[in-house]
This record gives C-alpha cells, sequence and structure tokens, in this order.
C-alpha cells in the first residue's frame, strides 16, 4: 500500500464528509487484509444513524472510487469504532452458530447480510474445520447458512 494512496483515500472521505456537512477527521492505516479508513469526530455520529445505513454507503462509495488501485486486501471503513464493534459482535455470532451446527446438527443461518458482513461469517467459519458455510440469495443481501460437514 502506498502513502500516495492512503493519501488520497483520506482526502476523499474527508470530502465527501465535508460534503456532507460533517466536520470530521480521517485516517488511513494498513491492516492485516487491506486498510482500514477511520472516520472520528463527534459529527461522525450522523453516519451511524440507521444501523450505520451511511457508514455502509460511504463505505462502498469509497470501495468503488479505489477497487482499482487498491490491489492489497480490502478496505474497510469505520467510524468511532462502530464498525469494529459490530463486526466482533457478529464474529462472535458466527461462532456461536457455527458450535450449534456441529453439536446438534442443524444448519444454522444468518442473515441477510452484505458481502462484507458475509465475508466475516465465512471467514469465522474457515477456522473451524468440522463446519461449513455458503451464502444463499440473488440479491446483495443474502443469508450463509452454517452446517456441520459430513463424518
Amino acid at each position: 500500500m502506498t502513502t500516495d494512496l492512503e493519501t488520497r483515500m483520506a482526502t476523499f472521505v474527508e470530502a465527501v464528509t465535508t460534503a456532507m456537512g460533517l466536520s470530521v477527521t480521517v485516517t488511513c492505516t494498513a491492516i492485516e487484509d487491506g486498510t482500514r479508513v477511520t472516520v472520528d469526530g463527534d459529527e461522525g455520529e450522523l453516519l451511524l444513524r440507521r444501523k450505520g445505513a451511511g457508514l455502509d454507503a460511504l463505505q462502498h462509495i469509497v470501495n468503488a472510487v479505489f477497487r482499482g488501485e487498491h490491489t492489497q486486501g480490502h478496505i474497510v471503513v469505520d467510524c468511532l469504532d462502530y464498525r469494529k464493534g459490530k463486526d466482533n459482535e457478529l464474529k462472535q455470532t458466527a461462532a456461536l452458530l457455527a458450535e450449534r451446527a456441529r453439536t446438534t446438527g442443524e444448519t444454522q443461518e444468518i442473515g441477510p447480510l452484505n458481502p462484507y458482513a458475509r465475508r466475516l461469517v465465512h471467514l469465522v467459519v474457515a477456522e473451524d474445520p468440522t463446519v461449513s458455510s455458503e451464502s444463499v440469495g440473488d440479491a446483495f443481501l443474502k443469508t450463509v447458512l452454517i452446517s456441520a460437514n459430513e463424518s
């Protein structure tokens, strides 16, 4: 990841949030599987209303603009650690459902989830070789099925 690309990503997010009338600070940091764009400042709470719909939209826009240039992993846009908390909650839920699928033998489902959330669930399930997951549905939001592997 080049510092130039991180700078341009931060500048872009600052321009979008400024156009929305928000006064926030934006930083970019490299993470294990990509780049985290962090939005901080009290006015950032406006992005978190309606279950983070504004934050999801901002992430979608940033990914669309920089997808061609950002070749190393994923771009995650977070505001006031909202996504970090939601990600941890989703990972715990996925681990619990994987455990339930393994112990009961019944397929568990979670969703509907956007592509980012589905990826997190699939990564958690992939850590356990006794269970597997698959996305079902034909829309942007899909359900993830978690089931025990046949022995």
